[in-house]
């Protein structure tokens, strides 16, 4: 590693890579490697904070990984490796268990959102995540996170963390975190319902383009996109209270890299139809690349686990001596 700020950031394996991940967060994960060292993890420790099936979890793991080397993850330059591997994730995890306070972690509305109306079913794992994100982060003392709006409470938090932990002890340890805001990060909405986010865990496959669909099943999925009766418009502002002409437009500015003024002025007036067909190839065009080598790679399992392996190990270089260095400022014996 250089000079460079480090960044981090991570993807959990449960569920396939959607269209959503890829512009919301791989395809900018594969430009900051460009003028940055990019530490990226797959965060299996946070996959089971919900229960996972073990046999699904292992393949998944694998398919992400090789998603991700398939969308420009450059693993000799750069880490890619898997969390569960590198133990000081955890280590450190629990002391910031004893640091943060309840009422901070009380604060968190994604856990209000993912547990919803079963919050005492939920797992003790689901309540403390943002810990353990804290942990992931500064285990590497790395300064910058792209995250998305969804994410950004678990980094102000992981910041209040940092700075009481550098209090307590009476050290300026912990680096303060930014949060990398690299653009408008297109939000990819359901093909079903465009007031929902397009999610790895709808139960509808049809809701969403999956990175390692082919071409058949992308122009299926587009062309059952749920539209309404109305022609596109001329300009944006003829998208409002239209949340799924909204969506398509904006999948295909995301993908095309342009806005939604341009492509309006090339669309505007005309039905789904001809649209539907345009943003199908358009997607396919760009997406079927990533699914063949996704392919190719995953029928080399071995080659997908030696990339993981040497990641680790490249990684627990890095977090082994902040955390061991951490601990001893805990006041951990070491005999």
């Amino acid at each position: 590693m250089t000079d460079k700020q480090r960044i981090f950031s991570g993807i959990q394996p449960s569920g396939l890579a959607t269209l959503g991940n890829y512009l919301g967060a791989i395809r900018n994960w594969v430009a900051l490697q460009d003028g940055h060292d990019c530490i990226y993890c797959v965060v299996d420790l946070h996959a089971i904070t919900e229960w996972q099936d073990p046999a699904e979890l292992q393949r998944q793991t694998r398919e992400m990984t090789a998603t991700l080397l398939a969308c420009g993850i450059d693993p000799g330059k750069h880490i890619l490796f898997l969390q569960s591997s590198v133990r000081a994730h955890a280590q450190l995890a629990w002391i910031f268990n004893c640091v943060a306070r309840l009422g901070w972690l009380n604060r968190m509305t994604q856990f209000k959102d993912k547990a919803g109306k079963d919050r005492e079913g939920a797992s003790a794992g689901l309540y403390v995540y943002p810990n353990l994100m804290a942990a992931d982060i500064l285990a590497y003392h790395a300064t910058r996170v792209p995250v998305g709006e969804d994410q950004r409470q678990h980094l102000e938090l992981a910041n209040d963390i940092a700075q009481k932990f550098n209090h307590d002890y009476g050290v300026d340890f912990f680096p303060t975190i930014e949060a990398l805001i690299t653009g408008p990060v297109p939000r990819v909405m359901s093909l079903r319902d465009g007031t929902k986010k397009m999610s790895k865990s709808d139960p509808s496959d049809q809701s969403r383009i999956n990175l390692n669909d082919d071409a058949d099943t992308i122009a299926l999925k587009i062309r059952r996109a749920k539209t309404d009766p109305e022609a596109l418009p001329s300009e944006p502002m003829g998208l409002a209270n239209r949340p799924e002409a909204r969506n398509l437009v904006g999948i295909y500015a995301a993908m095309d890299a342009t806005d939604a003024a341009a492509v309006l002025r090339q669309h505007g007036g005309k039905g789904f139809g001809p649209f539907k067909e345009a943003l199908a190839a358009l997607l396919v065009a760009k997406l079927t690349p990533i699914a063949r080598e996704t392919d190719r790679l995953l029928a080399d399992p071995a080659g997908v686990d030696a990339v993981l392996r040497e990641g680790a190990e490249r990684a627990a270089a890095i977090a082994n001596p902040i955390v061991a260095e951490a601990e001893r400022l805990v006041g951990f014996l070491r005999v």
